[in-house]
């Protein structure tokens, strides 16, 4: 390749521009600072390109585009050329480029202009989420409506997935967080002599608050975001085309028995998380507290009432289909890139952890509202 050279002929009535060599992207930024520097309002300009070899696309763009600012300016111009190679990419180029290519300043956007498209992509993702909770109540009415469509094998395999595997994470983390609530506030406890009352404040809090939550949240971050790279990658390998090509729908395979495997196995991961999470307040209250455990179950069950055991799991289903179908949705909107699995993955955790706590507050005014 020979790099390309300008030569610059400023004549007292004509401008002569001859290009040589090989013309390509490297060298348009340079010509270009050597043409704005020139004077060229009242001439006439010859653009030779005779003794150029071949041109890149950017330098046939850089070419027309000299062309039409040349024109606006009125400025009588020439380009003499014989190479049809030449030729044929500069039409080919203003044919399918022409002004939309040239290389302009992007405009300056506004802070009001940022705020409303930030707004209508927000509503415009509000829009699509409800068109897939939509389809998903169309499809769990076709599956309400004949036992032969539930797909028993696929909901208890994702039961083993997202229960059973996730027994020993669950597990050890509400024992960690009924030792750490324990321990900070027997703290405080001691201080008034009300070392008793960590019962009370375990029972209730563990068991209607804190239970739920760090299931869930742990959920979203395990199960949530396994379901969004699970079906992003099916997505990218084309997998949910081939199934509606053979005449199955996705929604019918994998999205129904995701979510109501874990609907199920929500509430039962809770009572193992109140479990845990008791357990580990009693071993603190006993070391740090002199509480034994006999007396720590006497007066659990004497102040902790049913009803806040039985509010933690009916917060279960609820919690697991919100993680479900946003762990799913955002599966399906993968493009065709990995990028796009890693993405979608981080915004599926996020966005599952932020409804699990929103729905938690929903909950904890409703029942408060209603006195329960």
């Amino acid at each position: 390749m020979t790099r390309s050279t300008l030569s610059i002929k400023n004549l007292s009535d004509k401008l002569i521009l001859s290009f040589s060599g090989d013309l390509t992207l490297y060298d348009v930024g340079r010509y270009t600072k050597e043409l704005d520097s020139l004077d060229i309002l009242s001439k006439n300009v010859n653009i030779n390109l005779e003794n150029l070899t071949s041109v890149d696309t950017a330098a046939a763009i850089f070419i027309n585009n000299l062309q039409d600012e040349l024109k606006s300016k009125n400025i009588l111009l020439s380009l003499p050329t014989n190479n049809e190679k030449i030729v044929d990419t500069l039409n080919l180029t203003k044919k399918y480029l022409g002004d939309n290519e040239k290389f302009h300043e992007q405009p300056k956007v506004t802070p009001i202009e940022a705020l409303g498209k930030i707004f209508y992509a927000y509503y415009i993702s509000a829009l699509s989420f409800l068109e897939f909770l939509g389809r998903l109540f169309v499809i769990f009415i076709y599956y309400a409506r004949n036992m032969k469509n539930i797909r028993l094998p696929e909901i208890f395999f994702e039961i083993n997935e997202s229960a059973i595997k996730a027994l020993g994470i669950v597990s050890l983390t509400s024992f960690l967080i009924g030792v750490v609530v324990a321990y900070q506030s027997a703290y405080q406890l001691k201080i008034y002599g009300a070392n008793i009352f960590i019962v009370d404040m375990l029972g209730i809090s563990i068991l209607r608050e804190l239970a739920p939550l760090i299931t869930a949240i742990v959920i979203a971050g395990r199960s949530g975001s396994a379901f969004t790279a699970q079906i992003g990658a099916m997505k990218i390998t084309q997998e949910l085309d081939a199934m509606q090509t053979m005449g199955f729908d996705p929604y019918m395979f994998l999205v129904m028995p995701r979510i109501i495997a874990l609907m199920i196995a929500l509430p039962i991961l809770i009572f193992v998380s109140d479990i845990m999470g008791i357990f580990g307040g009693m071993l603190v209250a006993n070391i740090d507290l002199g509480i034994t455990s006999e007396l720590f179950l006497n007066r659990f069950t004497e102040v902790v009432a049913a009803k806040h055991f039985f509010i933690g799991l009916i917060k279960g289903p609820f919690f697991a289909f919100l993680i479900a179908s946003i762990g799913i949705y955002r599966g399906l909107k993968v493009k065709d890139d990995t990028q796009s699995i890693g993405l979608n993955t981080t915004k599926s955790v996020v966005e599952s952890i932020f409804a699990v706590i929103v729905c938690d507050a929903v909950f904890s005014i409703v029942f408060t509202t209603l006195g329960i």
